[in-house]
């Protein structure tokens, strides 16, 4: 598998984006976490493990509880790519992230965010 740059970078990193892009629309850091537990399987207290630990991308994902078995539900187009095209697992579970995010500052609601 080649490594990209992203794979490599502290999680804990990139959080407070996602926070503050939420944020800036007028949604909540709680919502955020809510998404990524959804996607991962991570309870907020071990989020906050893996925040505080400073793991990487790769790290992150790999220890991740449960990826959400309705990911496949996730489609369209997140930084160029279709999500549902990508074909390295890590790279596309990390663009999965970066598109529920984007719905959350789109405005969309939980529920469709979340694929109920």
């Amino acid at each position: 598998m080649k490594q990209t740059k992203i794979f490599s970078m502290a999680f804990a990193g990139v959080y407070p984006y996602y926070v503050q892009k939420a944020e800036k629309k007028g949604r909540t850091r709680e919502e955020v976490d809510t998404i990524i537990c959804w996607l991962t399987g991570y309870n907020v207290k071990q989020l906050q493990q893996q925040i505080d630990r400073q793991v990487d991308f790769e790290t992150f994902f790999n220890q991740a509880p449960k990826i959400n078995p309705n990911v496949h539900l996730i489609t369209g187009v997140i930084c160029g790519y279709r999500v549902e095209d990508i074909t390295d697992p890590l790279m596309q579970q990390i663009r999965y992230l970066d598109k529920l995010v984007d719905e959350l500052a789109k405005g969309k609601t939980m529920e469709k965010i979340l694929r109920k």
